[in-house]
């Protein structure tokens, strides 16, 4: 059996696309893909919905599955709205139905959507995460891990642990990748594991790095940038409002709006394709291949829009 797929970035987080059916073996397909381009965070598959426009599910490299992937979003978005003809849609995921809609392109035509992040929770128990007998966790030390981190546990809906460093935790990412491995292996905290995002104050925004769960540290994690700029938020680190967040992969733009006890979220950024290829899949034998890729010409506008922001992650990311 023979599919198109579209292999495509939202902040250099690199996956393949493709349009199909239900199947049982994504899971599969997805570990020979990674196998055959170690390049690639994982699969995305575009479904029909009863719902929505569309569904999307997202595989990590590793065959596990995500219940959401905003910077995958923004990809699926882009494929949906040009499919259909349309600005707007909304996409069916694993927990909510979320608004995605076309936005002004960026520099010389880079194409920008933006999306919902959704739902919102600060109870340990959708992360789930046990510790203390507590319920929420918010910029609070975890004494065992660090005094002078404060910590947030949030979903949205994937978990994640945020911690706000100082500049010297992102120049050395140790610390980080030995706790993140630690949940994320077996543990009494994160049954689940979780995604580790350590955030900092920058000019004009915040700096994200994300150990991303079932992937390991990768150039950005939608729901990681925009659950750190929520908590930087609630940090006072940034006003409430349009916050910029910096990665390795480059800058998007993170929504936050407070009202009451609630939030609103959004992600702004790139969705870039950058090939298109033919994926011969025959299970796992090794009759399983890639065609020769068509380059799709959109890369070079996308690494002209990050120059402008290596300023700031050239502090980092070496």
């Amino acid at each position: 059996m023979e599919f198109l797929l579209y292999k495509v970035h939202g902040s250099m987080n690199t996956f393949f696309m493709l349009e199909g059916e239900e199947r049982e073996d994504y899971e599969e397909m997805t570990l020979k893909l990674a196998a055959l381009d170690p390049g690639i965070d994982g699969l995305l598959v575009v479904l029909p919905s009863q719902v929505a426009d569309a569904k999307m599910r997202v595989i990590n490299r590793d065959g596990s599955e995500a219940s959401m992937c905003g910077n995958g979003l923004r990809c699926v978005a882009r494929y949906v709205c040009e499919r259909d003809g349309v600005e707007e849609a909304v996409i069916e995921t694993m927990k909510a139905s979320l608004h995605v809609k076309k936005e002004q392109p960026q520099g010389d035509g880079i194409a920008m959507y933006a999306v919902e992040i959704s739902p919102v929770s600060f109870q340990m128990a959708d992360l789930p995460m046990a510790y203390g007998g507590e319920t929420e966790w918010k910029l609070k030390p975890l004494p065992f891990v660090s005094e002078e981190i404060p910590f947030t546990a949030v979903a949205v809906p994937n978990p994640h642990l945020i911690g706000i460093v100082p500049d010297e935790y992102q120049s050395n990412p140790a610390h980080q990748q030995k706790w993140a491995e630690f949940f994320n292996g077996p543990n009494e905290y994160f049954t689940d594991g979780v995604n580790v995002s350590y955030a900092t104050k920058v000019e004009g925004g915040i700096f994200v790095k994300t150990f991303e769960r079932g992937v390991g540290f990768t150039n950005a994690c939608g729901t990681a940038m925009t659950a750190s700029a929520l908590v930087s938020c609630l940090a006072g680190l940034v006003p409430y409002g349009e916050v910029a967040v910096y990665n390795p992969g480059g800058m998007v733009k993170c929504s936050v709006e407070k009202n009451g006890s609630s939030f609103r979220l959004r992600l702004t950024g790139n969705a870039t394709y950058l090939a298109k290829q033919q994926f011969k899949w025959e299970g796992t034998s090794s009759e399983s291949g890639l065609e020769l890729a068509e380059e799709l010409q959109e890369q070079a506008l996308y690494e002209k829009f990050i120059e402008q922001t290596s300023a700031v992650t050239n502090r980092f990311v070496s």
